[in-house]
């Protein structure tokens, strides 16, 4: 597709003759529909149709036409702009047959080297508080990787006593715009020179750093201590920067491209021949680009030399408002080679955020494929006249769903990472963080390292040989979090990766042991599996893809159900189908078809739900088919967003099973996993979530091939529970003490130290070792909970410019407690889930193919796990001259225990064992070690 749109933008220039009188009305695109004060249409405004489409998460676009952004700070009617504007006027009808090819496409374009940005289809922008459009799409990352090569480049800045007021605040922004124009592929440093060399950094003289985002706004953070003061030694500057360029070379570390030397100054007194005669004389590797700073033109005959005598660009800035655009040219000459060679190159970006295109998750993660344009004039083929860059972006998204994520187990997913090893693709990266109730862009959500998401990995040897581009397989222990965070699961996964040809990225797919290695065949009718998939109850996971219908047009307004039934019965033949995928979905929706009886026929017999705890129950299978079943109505379920698109992790997605699944399945075939679960803005209390795992065999290695579960309120489920432990007497007459004892505090807390029930209302769903403080140490010291390390290297982080008793036992209130869960969960259990699988419908198990500020730091956090093999346990503390007893006992086929403190000794002066993150503070200081980090990086990817 872009091959396409290189092809008929160059034709269209080759046809067009430059005409500097040209009179052109186009589609401006912050002027469309606009209309003057008596209603008549502005300049390049007009009447253009917009209409929302679904496809573009319901923006108002125009399907037909395109529209052109002009900078600015550029005259919307500049010759250079008007004639560039018709001739690429030709893309329009390339726009659109593209589209019509593949539907899947978002926004296609032309960035114009003269600097307008043409977008199909047709939207229209806005500008910001103060009319401004910043955007220039000469700066974006597409733009510059595909106009140039990598390359080195060294900055000099001029810091005499000449460069004072103004002058040093121009050159400090034409530095910060020629750091905009880096990539992650470049490398650079910066110098400050008078008498003496500055190096911006200190602690990075005589080499080279990557220009990710995070070195450069560390560099850009120092152009501000720059003072003017002294004389400029100029040849000292240069000898200091073709030294450093030629030693990176040399050790293969860098682009190993292009170089470049970029000169910030307000004159040269000379034009130091004997310098580039040493260095750079006869080859002329490094180029030179003069930045003339103020209006004076003394000096300027010795740096256009300089330039000349060096194949560089000569540019003089006199104020703030020409920095952008005199910074830009130095580009233009840095792309002569690929111009003149004809390297269409095809360059794809990192991962970055389209804000335009909002899901209700946030703005969507995209890569860009992009293309240079070249002039073909005969008259002008030789010069190396770079037009433009045409791209078109891919959300990537379409890309997670083309992973046959039921292929790779409840745990596995698939990742993909760029040359420079930032991730492109995981479902770790968290590139959006809430602020109230915004979403918001992390500052270096697009260079986020794959070491700092498979962090156990100490020696990189994944990272490093992905990075390589090579082919092979890595195993290793992990720790994955789950529940933002606040729970760990640990497992063992194998990694299998290779390089994606024609890109820069690699792919890699984790496995881990235990699942992903078998799963269920069956063979059901077509008729009975496409009658039972048709149920109200039965829904597909969304995000996976048992059909494409993105890429026809008439197969769009499908749903997933209704493309397999058209597909199956012949009468959609050329549809794209996952056939063997659809065969496992058909089996389970029969197998599952009986459960949606049952439930009904429980709602119906209100004796077992009368108080309507119980609100919804549901089960997901590993194809990715769900069935739900509301006790209530809709809107007076406790909490709504649970099994929505709302809830991210509680759904099946294209890159992970629901949460309530995951954990299910790492649990003891049986067992009940029970939690309130943490929605994405504020901690849901109200609602408690129990769900099992069904495998065919109670064996670790044989395939789960479902879970099941039950939302019930918190109320319901808090009344069982003290219902329970207050018929203690009742039950057997020997209970000396129960829950109801002023002396004693009950809670009830899950696997991983969060309280479900307590009679403190307001503690429900902290961590238990931030109410019992005490209790937790001694908890972790006797080894009944283990604390996990894990650590966080996407974080941000605020930045802001009594008497004593003998001890007793503490046992009688578990004696009613173990009949609770059965109460809670009957309704489950009487119906033999476990049969399902085993009805004789050729089953086979088979291996499947193949006024603060949120600033990034890095944090350590703990997480909690029960020991399992622990069933009861009793303690005592010592606590200012008396002694705390408490007792913990696990409850049956749960992952639940009941913990029973005395609380006549006072113990609130212990420190709480608390969740909170620890930010991590390197020996570096703390504003070089992303920097050091990433120099790091650079030595191991080389």
């Amino acid at each position: 597709m872009v091959k396409r749109l290189v092809e008929a933008a160059e034709e269209a220039h080759h046809q067009h003759e430059e005409n500097p009188d040209l009179q052109y009305e186009y589609f401006n695109a912050v002027l469309i529909n606009e209309v003057d004060e008596e209603g008549n249409n502005v300049e390049l405004g007009g009447e253009f149709l917009l209409e929302p489409n679904d496809h573009f998460n319901n923006l108002s676009v125009n399907l037909s036409l395109s529209v052109v952004q002009v900078p600015t700070n550029m005259y919307n009617k500049d010759p250079d702009i008007v004639n560039g504007v018709y001739w690429s006027e030709a893309l329009n009808k390339v726009f659109v047959d593209n589209f019509e090819r593949d539907p899947t496409l978002i926004w296609q374009y032309f960035g114009s080297a003269k600097g307008f940005f043409r977008q199909y289809p047709g939207v229209k922008w806005h500008p910001d508080e103060h009319g401004v459009i910043g955007f220039d799409c000469r700066n974006r990352k597409w733009y510059i990787q595909a106009a140039t090569s990598p390359k080195d480049v060294v900055i000099l800045v001029d810091v005499s006593g000449s460069m004072k007021g103004l002058r040093l605040t121009i050159a400090r922004q034409t530095v910060s715009s020629i750091l905009d124009t880096l990539g992650d592929d470049d490398f650079f440093n910066i110098i400050a020179y008078n008498q003496e060399i500055h190096y911006v950094e200190p602690c990075l003289n005589g080499t080279l750093v990557r220009a990710d985002r995070t070195n450069k706004d560390h560099f850009r953070e120092h152009l501000d201590k720059l003072f003017a003061k002294g004389i400029g030694l100029l040849g000292d500057a240069l000898a200091e920067a073709f030294t450093i360029l030629s030693d990176f070379n040399q050790t293969g570390h860098g682009s190993v491209c292009s170089q470049a030397i970029m000169l910030v100054t307000d004159g040269a007194t000379q034009m130091y021949d004997d310098v580039f005669e040493k260095y750079n004389w006869p080859e002329r590797k490094v180029r030179i680009f003069p930045y003339l700073i103020g209006r004076e033109s003394a000096f300027a005959d010795n740096l256009k030399w300089m330039a000349c005598a060096n194949k560089g660009y000569f540019s003089q800035i006199s104020t703030l408002a020409d920095v952008q655009e005199n910074v830009m040219r130095y580009l233009h000459v840095m792309s002569r080679p690929k111009v003149i060679d004809h390297e269409h190159d095809t360059v794809w970006t990192e991962a970055y955020v389209d804000s335009a295109l909002k899901d209700k998750s946030g703005p969507s993660l995209m890569t860009t494929v992009a293309m240079p344009v070249f002039s073909t004039k005969n008259e002008t083929k030789n010069q190396g006249i770079l037009l433009g860059v045409v791209g078109t972006d891919i959300p990537l998204q379409e890309l997670m769903k083309l992973i046959p994520k039921h292929m790779l187990g409840i745990h596995g997913y698939a990742f993909a990472i760029t040359n420079n090893g930032y991730i492109l693709i995981h479902p770790d990266l968290r590139p959006l963080y809430q602020d109230g109730q915004k979403k918001r862009r992390k500052p270096n959500y697009s260079s986020v390292d794959l070491s700092e998401v498979e962090w156990e990995d100490k020696d990189d040897i994944l990272r490093n040989a992905m990075v390589n581009r090579k082919t092979g397989t890595f195993s290793m222990e992990v720790k994955k979090t789950v529940d933002r965070g606040r729970r760990v699961l640990k497992m063992h996964n194998d990694y299998y990766y290779t390089d994606i040809k024609g890109t820069p990225f690699s792919v890699g797919v984790a496995l881990s042991r235990g699942h992903g290695k078998y799963f269920f065949r069956g063979n059901v009718s077509l008729e009975a599996g496409l009658r039972d998939l048709e149920q109200p109850d039965v829904a597909l996971a969304d995000e996976w893809t048992y059909c494409n219908t993105e890429e026809q047009h008439e197969h769009r307004h499908l749903t997933q159900i209704q493309a397999i039934k058209l597909f199956m019965t012949g009468k959609r033949p050329h549809l794209k189908c996952d056939r063997e995928l659809i065969q496992e979905v058909l089996f389970d929706a029969v197998v599952t078809a009986p459960l949606g009886a049952y439930w009904t026929g429980l709602a119906l017999n209100k004796s077992e739900n009368s108080d309507k705890g119980v609100e919804i129950a549901f089960l997901g299978t590993r194809t990715g088919l769900s069935r739900t079943n509301l006790f209530v109505p809709a809107d007076q379920l406790s909490n709504k967003d649970f099994l929505t698109a709302e809830d991210k992790e509680g759904v099946f997605n294209a890159d992970h099973f629901p949460l309530w699944y995951k954990r299910a399945a790492e649990q003891v075939p049986g067992t009940f996993i029970y939690s309130i679960p943490f929605s994405t803005a504020l901690e849901n209390k109200s609602v408690v979530l129990a769900s099992t795992a069904i495998q065919l065999l109670d064996d670790r290695k044989s395939p789960i091939v479902a879970a099941v579960g039950i939302q019930m309120k918190l109320e319901f489920f808090q009344r069982k529970f003290w219902t329970a432990c207050r018929q203690c007497t009742a039950l057997d007459g020997k209970c000396s003490i129960s829950c109801d004892n002023d002396d004693i505090n009950c809670y009830l807390i899950d696997n991983n130290g969060f309280i479900l029930v307590t009679e403190e209302h307001s503690q429900t769903g902290l961590f238990f070792g931030e109410v019992e403080g005490a209790v937790m140490s001694k908890l972790l010291q006797m080894g009944s909970f283990k604390r996990i390390t894990l650590y966080d290297y996407q974080a941000l982080c605020k930045e802001y410019a009594g008497s004593s008793d003998s001890a007793r036992t503490l046992s009688d209130p578990f004696s009613v407690v173990k009949w609770l869960l059965t109460e809670l969960i009957i309704f489950l259990l009487e119906f033999n889930l476990y049969s399902w699988w085993n009805v004789d419908l050729s089953v086979k198990a088979q291996r499947p193919r193949g006024k603060t500020m949120m600033v990034p730091c890095d944090t350590e956090y703990p997480a909690f796990v029960s020991e399992r093999t622990i069933k009861e346990t009793t303690g005592n503390i010592d606590c200012d001259g008396c002694t705390r007893s408490f007792v913990i006992q696990q409850i049956p086929s749960s992952n639940l225990f009941m913990v029973v403190v005395d609380n006549k000794c006072d113990c609130s002066s212990a420190p709480a064992v608390t969740m909170d993150p620890i930010e991590i503070m390197y020996i570096l200081p703390a504003l070089v070690s992303e920097v050091y980090k990433s120099f790091l990086h650079l030595h191991r990817s080389s």
